[in-house]
């Protein structure tokens, strides 16, 4: 990862924007693992719903990555943290 070689300086805003996403992405993961706790819990006393359980976890973990590797990118950018690119 290339760093700024320069101060990054923020307004008000983009700090209150910055930790808006943060908070967003907080929030969205503890929904996440929610579902995670509620459908682990729901198959200990009904293991007849596994199918229909097991889709809905198998979703979270690529769900959390997302969202995860959303907020990354903007706080990359945010930083003017740029990552090296890779050749194909």
């Amino acid at each position: 990862m290339r760093m700024p070689s320069e101060p990054v300086n923020f307004s008000v805003e983009q700090i209150q924007d910055l930790n808006q996403k943060l908070s967003t992405l907080r929030h969205d993961i503890n929904n996440q693992l929610s579902l995670i706790m509620a459908a682990t819990e729901l198959l200990r006393h009904k293991p007849q719903m596994a199918d229909r359980m097991l889709n809905t976890l198998s979703e979270q973990p690529g769900k959390i990555g997302a969202a995860l590797t959303k907020f990354s990118k903007e706080f990359e950018t945010a930083f003017g943290i740029s990552s090296p690119r890779t050749h194909e």
